[in-house]
């Protein structure tokens, strides 16, 4: 019904012809072709264009569910996107530029990274890290930040990265779940022109527990007791001495805790060969980058896509990219497309939750910029609104005179962009897109059979790629449950999703968040859309409530636009607008109006917590819903 009216809507949205003329990537469908039917060869020859120590002698080796790549190659992570940079004569080129709210800016070249990273590297294993231990890391978005990620890696540790901000259970939990050996944390966070206290929350989370922990004090230098130490007197206090640790292709590079938008956090991993060699793939194929441009992945280095693309992929391609720390409408709401003329970025990346806000502030914002430097926004971590969508091609790129707008999908489990619109493909509103290379993705029904074209279903891939999830940390029983959850030996994505007769995806949004009304299967994504689309709504987010008649009856939350007043006339006019849209059946049964609506600081709407709230149940864990 709704995915019908959806699938029926076959508007096209190009990227300029000189843009697709320009594409790293000219021929998707042979690149796609040659991904499936010769894997060792297709990844093998990206990962030739990296350093290895001792080469590896085959590329893959397969058994259900257990993937391997690059086996018997050695090599480091950090070092390819450090050493084999400046030694290919990148020293002096800019390779992070730190933002901050005021307008300070912070730069610094792959040389004077690399000799960071060394000195920090040394002054870790001074404090006794080396190769496999655990360093959870709790700090800002800063240069520090990214420092201590890498500096951990380059001595073949492992770090986990916890969002800045998360509460107390939530940085313990990780902490004790990894079993860290040091804690790299940060006092104070800035947002909206406020510091953010971090301090108190990582002292309460590490009582009584036997763990060293370096501060990078911002706000004023404490008195330290012994084992805990000043990550600045760390830094330099030490020489440049440290030398990459090679390790194995399979060795861990991080462990990340996905967010809790379904309960319990799991610490999924990546390592160092795979992970490098997929996700720097894509930001050549996918997100177009060449070796000139600016990029700006607007996440946290505490999500997979700051892991990604603010620091790995972009430092492994030796492009600049840039960090801002602290809320992208402060000063006001043109901050972002201030620094996009400033810096001239030519390729962002950002949440549909970011361009919903643009679209509420109006487009009088990024009309008062130059943003001609801007070619690509890549837009991903949820379903993107079709309304989102067509509003960012005519706003921020010229109405695709100028630019292409991305949709993509993909998860922490999966490193990087697995079904998306490569820039020489048309767009399609609603549509995240088609199976990038090396992905082959099907939806099937709960038996694992796939379902005819425009019929919803469960999104799996049936096979692994480079820069996939390796294992759950402690439990590799829980990674096996994604490989079993669908029978076929295909990984279970957890989401719900559609697909056309031309191979475009449309994900509907978590198998929990499909509503079931009197036997429909109604995606979320299409109601919300749906709500989005009238005037007078910024953002909105429905569940389903139990209906006697129905099964589930829809209740919707609705954030107003600015200037607009709630009012029982307007509920009326949504309720309309949506039946409208949609048909009878996807109709709200209630609308409430709120001033925003509950989000992990990822920007996903945490439908689990409206809905425990409106049947009055547990929602569980909330250790990443924003304050």
């Amino acid at each position: 019904m709704a995915l019908e009216k959806l699938l029926k809507v076959q508007e096209r949205l190009w990227a300029p012809e000189d843009l697709r003329k320009k594409a790293n990537l000219q021929d998707y469908a042979a690149e796609y072709r040659k991904s499936l039917e010769d894997p060792e060869g297709f990844w093998g020859a990206w990962a030739r264009r990296f350093h290895w120590e001792k080469p590896f002698e085959k590329v893959l080796e397969w058994t259900l569910p257990e993937h391997r790549w690059f086996l018997g190659g050695t090599t480091n992570a950090v070092y390819n996107a450090l050493e084999r940079n400046v030694e290919r004569g990148l020293r002096n080129k800019v390779a992070l530029l730190y933002l901050a709210e005021d307008g300070r800016e912070e730069k610094l070249t792959y040389g004077e990274l690399l000799d960071r990273v060394r000195r920090l590297a040394t002054g870790l294993r001074r404090l006794g890290v080396g190769k496999g231990d655990r360093v959870v890391i709790y700090m800002p978005l800063t240069l520090e930040g990214v420092l201590a990620m890498l500096a951990t890696a380059y001595i073949g540790a492992i770090h986990s990265v916890v969002y800045a901000g998360l509460g107390v259970s939530a940085l313990r939990e990780r902490i004790l779940d990894a079993q860290a050996k040091l804690l790299i944390a940060g006092d104070v966070s800035f947002r909206r022109g406020k510091g953010v206290d971090l301090r108190s929350i990582a002292e309460e989370a590490i009582r009584d527990l036997p763990l060293k922990v370096v501060w990078f004090q911002r706000a004023y230098k404490a008195e330290l007791a012994e084992g805990h130490y000043d990550f600045h007197e760390l830094l330099w206090g030490n020489p440049p001495e440290a030398r990459a640790e090679m390790v194995d292709a399979e060795h861990p590079l991080f462990i990340l805790y996905t967010s809790g938008s379904t309960g319990k956090p799991k610490g999924v991993v990546h390592v160092h060969g795979g992970y490098m060699v997929g996700t720097t793939y894509h930001l050549r194929t996918f997100f177009d980058v060449k070796d000139e441009d600016v990029f700006w992945a607007t996440s946290d280095i505490g999500w997979i896509v700051g892991h990604s693309y603010i620091v790995y992929a972009p430092l492994l391609e030796g492009i600049t990219s840039v960090l801002r720390e602290g809320a992208p409408d402060h000063p006001d709401p043109g901050a972002l497309w201030q620094a996009v003329e400033r810096y001239r970025v030519n390729v962002m990346f950002t949440a549909p939750t970011a361009v919903r806000m643009f679209m509420k502030y109006g487009p009088e914002w990024p009309r008062k910029y130059d943003l001609s430097s801007l070619r690509l926004l890549a837009v991903a971590g949820e379903p993107l609104n079709p309304e989102a969508l067509k509003w960012a091609y005519e706003h921020l790129v010229d109405g695709g005179r100028r630019g292409f707008v991305a949709d993509n999908w993909w998860q922490t489990e999966l490193g990087g962009p697995t079904l998306g619109t490569p820039l020489v493909l048309p767009a399609k509103p609603g549509f995240a897109g088609v199976a990038l290379p090396g992905v082959e993705a099907e939806v099937v029904d709960e038996e694992g059979r796939p379902v005819p074209p425009g019929q919803g279903g469960l999104l799996v891939l049936k096979r692994p790629f480079p820069h996939m999830m390796r294992t759950v940390w402690g439990n590799h029983e829980r990674y096996l449950r994604y490989w079993q959850e669908v029978p076929g030996g295909v990984y279970a994505s957890g989401d719900v999703a559609s697909k056309d007769e031309e191979g475009y995806f449309s994900v509907l949004g978590r198998a929990d968040d499909v509503l079931n009304v009197a036997g429909h299967r109604i995606g979320t994504a299409d109601v919300e859309s749906a709500l989005v689309s009238h005037p007078a709504v910024a953002e909105a987010a429905v569940i389903g409530v139990p209906d006697p008649l129905k099964g589930e009856a829809i209740k919707a939350f609705v954030v107003l636009r600015l200037g607009q007043t709630p009012s029982e006339e307007l509920k009326e006019a949504l309720v309309q607008h949506v039946r409208r849209e949609l048909g009878p059946i996807a109709t709200p049964s209630e609308v409430v109006f709120l001033d925003k609506l509950p989000k992990t600081r990822s920007g996903k709407i945490l439908r689990r917590l409206l809905k425990a709230q409106a049947l009055g149940k547990d929602p569980g864990d909330l250790s990443t819903l924003e304050e």
